[in-house]
């Protein structure tokens, strides 16, 4: 795998779109009150709502004291995208998050004191920016997850001693809500449906020992079952799933150093770990999958993150196609964020100067078809490429069949 990204194939064409528009009256508002933003060679990470209409980000805003950084929407749905500014009349910190909801408002993280953290809605009303407080909760560590796929609602992760505790933090009625406690420190957060009932966690139990992705299943009480389980040592973690087709996107150890492997939710097959997405100098990190495809996880299109030492890139990839597709990503790119739509079209936003608010637009290429077995004595498509562990078939996942909680 190069360590520099090669052009992007003329047959599979970059189309860029999102010139900048003549601003609406309330985002004129907003950007008379702002000083233009100099120009970052980073932009910051963008995260997008669960229905891929909104994302949102902090950026910053020149001012005399320095830069000041402020909450910003992109709108995605449109004819042409655009952002919205939504700054209050104090800057925010650069360590707060951000998580754009379906409805348009975006959820905002901050740390008030090293113990205590605070959670508001922000939405532009008029020339301003309204804010909705939502309550706060004491903790030293939290993590926010990606908004369920209701849209309306956000969860956050909160470590303790020995267990992991699940908040409510956007979507209840009544301010940050206790949701379940999971024995074990658990980091990651993948849905595995569309109802926003099962969510993956990848947990360590108390007193050590390997990383396991388990499924919270949060219409049970709580309940926790395992997912995957490659090898008794191993450390095994969910990146990312598609609730159409049961495509999971896993890293494990189990081949004996950290590799990138995919299965399919209640299929009897191991996870296998694809030559192709082997790199040795670089790190390949799966961010979309494509949806809607029902029943065919090996036809999903796979957007990947590829970093190398110096820069970000964009690998395109199908489980029936056995082929790493690589291609240059569009300068100012938010690395590792995109969606695909149903038709096999990768949006990648970007923010550039002449462009604050873009998106480019990726086809998915065709694979070439593969040979048939001439017999059927040859080796099967299916056998994993490490034969010395012997996997749990994710046919024993919560889905097909569960076992006792914890």
């Amino acid at each position: 795998m190069p360590t520099v990204p090669p052009a992007p194939a003329p047959s599979v064409p970059l189309v860029r779109t999102g010139s900048p528009l003549p601003p609406a009256p309330p985002v004129a508002a907003h950007a008379a009150a702002l000083p233009a933003s100099p120009p970052r060679p980073v932009p910051q990470p963008l995260t997008l709502s669960a229905d891929h209409a909104y994302a949102a980000r902090l950026t910053t805003a020149g001012t005399a004291g320095g830069p000041a950084w402020f909450a910003e929407r992109w709108t995605l749905d449109g004819p042409e995208p655009y952002a919205v500014p939504l700054p209050l009349d104090q800057p925010e910190e650069p360590e707060a998050d951000v998580v754009p909801l379906a409805d348009g408002r975006v959820l905002i993280r901050r740390r008030v004191d090293a113990d205590r953290h605070t959670f508001s809605l922000l939405y532009p009303t008029g020339p301003g920016t309204g804010e909705l407080l939502l309550g706060a909760l004491d903790c030293a560590d939290l993590a926010l997850l990606p908004p369920s796929p209701d849209g309306a609602s956000v969860l956050a992760l909160l470590p303790g001693a020995r267990s992991t505790a699940v908040w409510l933090v956007a979507g209840g009625g009544f301010g940050p809500e206790h949701v379940a406690d999971v024995p074990g420190r658990c980091s990651g957060g993948v849905w595995l449906d569309r109802e926003g009932r099962l969510l993956a966690l990848d947990r360590q139990l108390p007193g050590g020992g390997p990383v396991k992705a388990v499924v919270l299943d949060l219409e049970r009480g709580g309940e926790v079952t395992p997912l995957l389980q490659i090898a008794p040592e191993s450390n095994d973690r969910l990146l990312t799933a598609d609730a159409d087709s049961g495509l999971l996107l896993v890293r494990s150890d189990a081949p004996g150093h950290d590799r990138l492997g995919w299965g399919v939710l209640g299929s009897c097959l191991p996870v296998r770990f694809p030559e192709c997405l082997r790199a040795a100098d670089a790190t390949v990190t799966p961010f979309a999958v494509q949806p809607g495809q029902m029943l065919m996880p090996e036809s999903c299109a796979v957007a990947l993150r590829i970093d190398g030492a110096t820069d970000s890139w964009v690998g395109l990839w199908r489980p029936a196609g056995r082929r790493l597709h690589q291609f240059a990503a569009p300068d100012g790119w938010a690395a590792g964020s995109g969606f695909w739509t149903r038709e096999g079209v990768l949006h990648l936003p970007y923010a550039q100067e002449g462009a604050p608010c873009a998106v480019a637009l990726l086809e998915a290429p065709v694979d070439e078809p593969r040979r048939a077995a001439v017999s059927g004595t040859g080796a099967s498509g299916s056998t994993p490429a490490f034969g010395m562990c012997k996997p749990v078939p994710l046919g024993q996942a919560p889905l097909t069949g569960r076992t006792a909680p914890g």
